[in-house]
């Protein structure tokens, strides 16, 4: 089975990562967070990747051509030019990255890298969210109900607190809202039929808008509710809280070193 990994868009609001580099190449742990989220895949068995490129592309192109040097020992006779490695850390994944457009919207990507999917159920996600979601068991979920699309449902934290007010601006209570409260989003974990490409119209479709909805409409979207850990990296604020969870030890969504 192969992920499809949206790795395109521009990234403006952390903006003081992705005016160098494109947002899945920002950094937590010394790791790009799209080495993040293929090392959960990899976790679950999904060694095959399928990544839409888009600004800033050619950063994840060089990150990848040189990534099996970058992770390897090697000797060097400097006289002569000569390079042996002598072991590399790399892991066994297989990578096509294909350049989607600057401009595409996250459907139009999926709809240009389909020729790659060979026909085959398969995943789709976003570049920067980290989460420690059971794909097997989402996929198993998948396979069992037997419709078109399975979407990984998750509840955010709540963040801000609500304000009961008056018309006079006079407030009545402030209650902080859990997760509980805020109800299930789209949290970006997708299983997919190929069949889900025909709801996609062209380069200027986004998949979060008609093919979700009519997808939904026709009764083709199922929700697997993800309980555990989940975190976009939208802001600054978001790369410094999972950069400190990294750092502490603490890192959720590090599947793959856990016994």
């Amino acid at each position: 089975m192969k992920a499809v990994i949206l790795a395109g868009g521009l990234g403006t609001r952390i903006a003081e990562e992705s005016d160098q580099k494109p947002k899945p190449m920002v950094e937590i742990g010394g790791r790009p967070l799209l080495w993040h989220i293929m090392k959960t895949y990899s976790h679950h068995g999904i060694k095959e990747f399928i990544i839409c490129l888009g600004y800033k592309g050619y950063v994840i192109k060089e990150f990848f051509s040189h990534y099996y040097r970058h992770t390897a020992d090697m000797h060097i006779d400097l006289q002569s030019g000569d390079t042996q490695i002598i072991n590399s850390q790399a892991e066994d994944w297989k990578v096509t990255l294909i350049d989607t457009g600057v401009e595409t919207m996250t459907g139009g990507r999926l709809k240009r890298v389909r020729p790659y999917l060979e026909g085959e159920t398969f995943c789709l996600t976003y570049g920067d969210g980290l989460a420690d979601i059971d794909i097997g068991s989402e996929l198993n979920f998948h396979r069992n109900h037997g419709k078109l699309a399975t979407v990984a449902a998750v509840q955010p934290p709540g963040r801000f607190g609500i304000l009961n007010m008056e018309e006079n601006g006079h407030v009545t209570s402030f209650v902080e809202k859990s997760s509980n409260e805020i109800g299930w989003i789209n949290g970006g974990f997708f299983i997919l039929e190929p069949k889900v490409i025909d709801y996609i119209a062209g380069d200027e479709t986004s998949w979060e808008l008609a093919p979700l909805e009519n997808l939904a409409k026709n009764g083709q979207l199922q929700a697997f509710r993800h309980h555990g850990f989940w975190q976009p990296c939208d802001t600054l604020r978001d790369k410094r809280l999972l950069e400190k969870l990294w750092q502490d030890g603490k890192g959720p969504w590090c599947v793959w070193n856990r016994s």
